[in-house]
């Protein structure tokens, strides 16, 4: 089990379910929203708390990679995932509070123990596109949720709905199992250190590479989340488009984020992944000041047109980014510096989508967000774009 494609199908099968669940309560919300007697809107809040234990769990990764291995730590993640779905079916508002926590925990996991199990496998000539590639599980994920989950509802409910998804989580855990022996690194089986949260913040501050990659996935964490959580909302209430136009628009910049995700591993492998990125930040704030620029009399054609560039940009940096953190550290460093860096990447989910709902709420105007996040990512962006010297760890 130790090669590298099998390796990607596991770690690739881990990020789908745990994505899948993170989908949960957003598309679930509407249904359930009588029997947990809050607005469907509230889910907002649920996904600021996910991201924000997320936030911890990364940073605690490295230590808990360290200590369990990297497949076991991702089966304890899908395991959290499961128990904080299933204590949010309770419909009781303090337990969907409760279960969102637990979820944050398990998804924070995720991505850590799969950089480790991949970093020891990928080919350097691959790095880029193998971690690319089982970040497409992130969309997947989404996809199936809105496509299965609502059938699921209709026929048995949405409580039902959302134990299938733990159910899933469960069986794949239970499946892993005999895979640990081939698929545990000797690194990572032999070794006895206890990197603390503390000794990953070092590490992060330290080294000026790392730590500006970490921020401009700050900034390109954010403008993801903001893509996904105001573009419908923008196009309905402001440009005039009708729910299925406007749910149209934001679904090509999903599919074109998957696209964008394996083309950008592609290019990232045959050039340099941090220009790379420099590149696509610089380009999704383009994108942002177009959205920003959008009218009703564009034709729809034009704004899926916009779609398209904005998701293949804010959303299809995720892989490259993951890569070029494992590239410049030591490999038995990368689940720890993986942890730490995406601890930065949850804290914009959470941080940026809550200042630009400020900048709507005072200026009335969605443009005005759209540009100051693309102003943020522009920033973000312009440190990856200069030369520096090798990390040294």
């Amino acid at each position: 089990m130790n090669s590298i494609w099998s390796s990607l199908a596991v770690t690739l099968a881990v990020q789908v379910l745990a994505a899948l669940v993170l989908y949960v309560p957003p598309v679930l919300a509407p249904a359930a929203q009588a029997q947990v007697g809050v607005h469907a809107s509230a889910v907002g809040v649920v996904t600021a708390l996910i991201f924000a234990a997320a936030t911890f769990a990364a940073l605690r990764s490295g230590p808990a990679i360290a200590r369990h291995g990297a497949l076991r730590t991702s089966q304890l993640s899908l395991l959290l995932c499961a128990a904080g779905l299933a204590v949010m079916t309770s419909a009781n508002a303090v337990l969907i509070v409760l279960g969102a926590l637990i979820i944050g925990l398990g998804y924070g996991l995720v991505t850590p123990s799969s950089s480790s199990i991949l970093a020891d496998r990928a080919p350097q000539r691959l790095r880029a596109f193998i971690f690319s590639l089982k970040q497409t599980g992130v969309p997947i994920g989404g996809a199936l949720a809105g496509a299965i989950l609502p059938a699921l509802v209709a026929v048995y409910g949405w409580r039902w709905a959302a134990l299938s998804a733990c159910a899933a989580c469960v069986v794949l855990t239970v499946g892993l199992e005999p895979l640990r022996p081939g698929m545990e690194s000797e690194r990572v089986a032999g070794h006895t250190a206890r990197p603390s949260v503390r000794s990953a913040l070092r590490m992060l501050l330290r080294h000026r590479r790392l730590w500006e990659l970490s921020v401009a996935a700050f900034m390109f964490a954010g403008m993801q989340n903001c893509l996904a959580s105001y573009l419908v909302i923008y196009l309905h209430e402001r440009i005039g488009f009708g729910l299925a136009a406007a749910g149209l628009a934001l679904s090509t910049a999903m599919a074109a984020g998957i696209a964008g995700r394996i083309l950008w591993g592609i290019v990232a492998d045959r050039w340099h992944a941090r220009p790379l990125l420099g590149w696509l930040g610089i380009s999704m704030s383009a994108a942002a000041a177009l959205t920003a620029t959008i009218t009703p009399h564009w034709p729809t054609a034009a704004v899926i047109v916009v779609s398209l560039f904005f998701g293949a940009t804010a959303v299809g940096w995720n892989g490259v980014f993951l890569a070029e953190v494992a590239h410049i550290v030591p490999a038995r460093e990368a689940g720890a510096a993986t942890g730490a860096s995406l601890a930065m990447t949850y804290a914009g989910v959470v941080i940026l989508p809550l200042l630009f709902l400020l900048i709507v709420r005072v200026s009335d105007s969605y443009a005005a967000a759209y540009c100051a996040s693309g102003a943020l990512t522009l920033w973000g962006s312009a440190p990856l774009l200069k030369r520096s010297t090798p990390l040294r760890v």
